[in-house]
């Protein structure tokens, strides 16, 4: 089962989450993980993913231009019926990246993606929006985003695995 982790980075911090994530992701049997920069990004990959994972830096209380554009310009994506989340990325922990992830979230929710996070009902660790970490934060924040991965890599496969091809969301011609 595919699955994609698209993201935005201009140091690097968030390209290194990112990394995180999809090893999460690739430690569930059966998932294959596939990361692009936003740059990068691959729409015929993105669209055959059961599941796509947003990662941006926090700019100004908010995601990053460069990822707002990206959903602004790409209607022709279709993502709607898929798993969807969020991850960021900021330089101090006031730094507004629980708004960064609400915007990233809002976003997918307009395309028709079926927003997942795993919440406090998965225990600790409890990944509400989605995760989160900051600059000095970095090294010790990985296994967070390494379990988020691995989190969305299950939930798209109990909804998406080989014994569930026939419930998969089919868009109108």
């Amino acid at each position: 089962m595919k699955t994609a982790v698209l993201y935005f980075s201009k140091t690097g911090y968030t390209q290194q989450m990112a990394e995180a994530v999809a090893q999460g992701m690739r430690s569930v049997p059966g998932v294959q993980a596939e990361i692009f920069s936003l740059e990068e990004a691959d729409p015929a990959y993105l669209q055959e993913s059961c599941a796509v994972v947003f990662g941006t830096p926090t700019y100004y209380a908010s995601t990053c231009w460069q990822m707002k554009k990206w959903f602004d310009e790409s209607h022709s994506i279709v993502l709607a019926g898929k798993v969807g989340a969020a991850f960021a990325t900021a330089d101090y922990a006031q730094g507004g990246a629980d708004l960064a992830l609400q915007t990233l979230l809002c976003h997918m929710l307009v395309k028709g993606m079926l927003v997942y996070s795993g919440g406090s009902a998965l225990g600790q660790p409890y990944i509400h929006l989605g995760p989160v970490c900051t600059r000095d934060t970095r090294e010790q924040s990985r296994p967070l985003y390494v379990t988020f991965g691995m989190r969305i890599a299950q939930k798209a496969m109990q909804l998406f695995g080989q014994e569930n091809e026939s419930k998969k969301i089919v868009e109108n011609p």
